[in-house]
Order: structure tokens, then sequence, then C-alpha cells
């Protein structure tokens, strides 16, 4: 049995293992060489790196023979799982979509940048973000780039990707969470934030951490609510694949 695993994300990787754990042969789409290196290797597990349009993933699905295909990207990663989903669709793949465990939200919720970057304008506050890289082009439409501290992953020309979009390169923090409540409070204390701005990214992405952080520090928390979508958890995931081996 083979199956192609999109992701680059902590639930992906603990799926990657399962899978060499459990004799099914995995191939692994991921972004970044970064996200490569994550996973490691193993004699079950063959690592595809390189970001891949709808039209690569349906020759990439084509070629393989998967008895299924699981998207397994951030649950912030819409472009990527609405091309999964129409790639599988397209050549009659099975498709399977792995959710990240969720935390109840806290502080002011949005739902887009849109908000989130309109509400920033109003607040005059110093900002810490943690919402990553990604969200860079939306976040630098802000009035004021140098109230923004950025938490973003330690890749290469990230501080240059950052200062490209205006923003400060001594107001950059690079580092791979997820992060414990200390490490959150020491980031806060070195920015001087007095606003927090996180995505929900559940446990495992250290939304817990975050937001006991930022209790502790005394200071807001505004939260970039998830998507909606279906799925199916862990167990259930590997479970179905049980049955197929």
């Amino acid at each position: 049995m083979r199956v192609l695993i999109f992701g680059g994300t902590t639930e992906g990787r603990v799926l990657s293992q399962w899978c060499a754990e459990n004799g099914i042969s995995a191939d692994v789409s991921v972004t970044t060489d970064y996200g490569a290196r994550l996973l490691g290797c193993g004699e079950q597990l063959n690592i595809f790196t390189g970001k891949l349009d709808c039209a690569e993933m349906k020759t990439l699905i084509s070629s393989g023979n998967y008895a299924a295909v699981i998207d397994a990207t951030h649950p912030y990663a819409v472009e990527a799982t609405e091309n999964i989903k129409a790639a599988c669709e397209a050549v009659g793949a099975a498709y399977f979509r792995l959710l990240r465990s969720s935390s109840e939200p806290a502080g002011i919720c949005v739902s887009d940048m849109r908000e989130l970057v309109k509400l920033l304008d109003l607040s005059g506050k110093t900002i810490l973000s943690t919402l990553g890289s990604k969200e860079l082009p939306e976040l630098a439409k802000i009035r004021a780039p140098e109230r923004v501290w950025l938490r973003v992953l330690p890749t290469a020309d990230i501080v240059r990707y950052c200062t490209s979009f205006g923003f400060d390169a001594a107001h950059v923090i690079t580092g791979k969470g997820p992060f414990t409540a200390e490490q959150n409070i020491a980031h806060i204390r070195q920015s001087g934030a007095q606003l927090l701005v996180t995505k929900e990214s559940g446990n495992a992405g250290g939304y817990p951490e975050k937001v006991e952080a930022a209790h502790v520090c005394g200071i807001e928390v505004i939260t970039l609510t998830r998507p909606k979508e279906q799925g199916f958890s862990f167990e259930e995931l590997t479970e179905i694949l049980a049955e197929k081996i």
C-alpha cells in the first residue's frame, strides 16, 4: 500500500511516522527544504520538496497509483487544500483531510486579515505577530509597520523577506515552534508588545501557550480564527488506513 501525504505540519509529520512504523509506504510532499529536514528519513518515506500548483498535483497523484491522498496541510492553507481536492477529483483519487485538533479561541476573534489589520490600525499598540510569513503581504497594509514585531520560521533569507514588506529587521524574531509559555513570555518582553496576534493553531501549534503567556504579561490577544472545514481526526484517519493495509 502506498499513500501520498501533503504535509509540512506537525500532524503531517506524525502521520508520516505512523505510516513508517506500520509498514505503509508514504510519499510526502512539502513546500520547503526546511519542512523536508524536519521529516527526517526512513525506508518507508519518499519526500518531494517544492510548492506545487493544481496541475502539478494532478500529475503527481496520477503517477503514483496511491490508495489514498491525505491533505495534512496547515488549517489556514486554504488555497493548498482547494488545489489538492481539485486534483484528486480530476484524477479520481481518494481524498482525506486530516484535521488539526482545535482550541477555544481567546481574546478578540477576527475571521480575515482585512478585519485584523483594521483593528491593529485602531489600536496604536506595539504588536507581536505570530501569524507567520505567509500573512506578511496582508499584514504589511498596516499604517504603522514600525509598531510590529514578527516571529517567523528560521528559513533562508527570512529577514530579507520581512524587510521587503517594510518591516524593521531588528523587529524579527526567528525560531521553530511550538514554543513553551516561557519562550512566548520572553518574546513578548523582548518586543515590548502590548498586543499578541495569533492564529488558532491548536495544541500542535502551541496556541494555549501563547494565550497563557499573554495572560501572564497582561497583554491583549487577537485571534485569527480558522476557516471552517470537514475531515478526520488523527485517530479516525489512522483507523481508516489500518483497514486498508
